[in-house]
């Protein structure tokens, strides 16, 4: 991809994750995090009384979160007190040239950061990242589930529409901190323009929308509603935020299979070895129960 690509030579690429550099955070790609400030046992505590309470600032649009990792940002969903909906290729390893790799990121490596303005008003680590074995490159399989290390008791949650599959001609629409590079502020969460399902596959959905890099992991929702038919995976971008152009969404009910592996690490029910291997393609059938991710 050039460097300065005009409309007419814009091509399908990552709606993806901002350099670090970029924003100030995390650290660059094969560099290690500069040591922090470790809080003592009396703070952590008192984090934890203050987060084990209602959050009395939270607006329902804070189910939207951003996802802070070593080298990249992204958008997610808090569809349950302790898990967050995202994009598989959010959380996946960069190798040296910023490529996909098909391993995870360790939960240690990302944050969620709450709030949609400037700076976030709190902050939650990860405990576990449920993820198929497929997806990190974008559109099929580009679903993941992260297990909070803490419930977020008092925020609004947005359902996983898993049981009914996308329609063709259904309306919906993105949301997500994405920043083009002729944005004229600083990232907030924005809702995205969107429009009619115009096509269709097992694992994915295709709508021209707006994107900018950010966005990825960002709920696709059905308009009218809070429910989540897909994630923001791949879009063909310029630098306005208000170019609309093709754009592949992964879907969510495909996976189901995710989400239930990724409440029984919550609940505790399970260990990671002791689940069965996740697969890829179309087998929300299989899906044994169906988790609940609506409050």
């Amino acid at each position: 991809m050039s460097e300065h690509p005009s409309r007419a030579a814009r091509i399908l690429v990552f709606a993806g994750v901002l350099a670090a550099s970029a924003l100030g955070v995390g650290c660059l790609p094969g560099r290690r995090a500069a040591v922090h400030y470790r809080p003592s046992a009396q703070e952590v505590l008192a984090e934890e009384r203050m987060l084990s309470q209602p959050f009395a600032i939270a607006v329902p649009e804070d189910a939207i979160v951003r996802i802070v990792g070593r080298s990249t940002t992204c958008t997610g969903t808090l569809i349950d007190d302790d898990l967050i909906l995202t994009a598989h290729h959010c959380v996946a390893v960069r190798g040296p040239k910023g490529e996909f790799q098909a391993r995870n990121l360790e939960p240690g490596d990302l944050r969620v950061e709450l709030g949609g303005d400037d700076f976030a008003w709190g902050e939650v680590g990860v405990r576990h990242v449920v993820t198929p074995p497929c997806g990190e490159g974008g559109g099929a399989g580009d679903v993941a589930v992260l297990v909070l290390s803490r419930k977020l008791i008092g925020i609004s949650t947005m359902t996983a529409r898993l049981e009914a599959p996308p329609k063709v001609g259904e309306d919906v629409y993105p949301i997500g901190f994405g920043r083009c590079a002729l944005s004229a502020d600083a990232i907030h969460r924005r809702t995205r323009s969107g429009g009619p399902i115009r096509a269709i596959s097992g694992e994915t959905l295709h709508v021209d929308a707006s994107i900018c890099p950010g966005d990825s992991g960002g709920p696709v929702l059905l308009a009218g509603s809070r429910e989540i038919v897909g994630v923001v995976s791949l879009s063909a971008m310029d630098h306005d935020e208000r170019t609309v152009g093709p754009s592949v969404m992964a879907r969510i009910d495909s996976y189901r299979m995710v989400f239930t592996h990724a409440r029984m690490l919550a609940d505790g029910d399970m260990s990671p070895a002791e689940l069965p291997p996740l697969e890829c393609g179309t087998y929300a059938a299989k899906s044994p129960t169906k988790p609940s991710h609506e409050r």
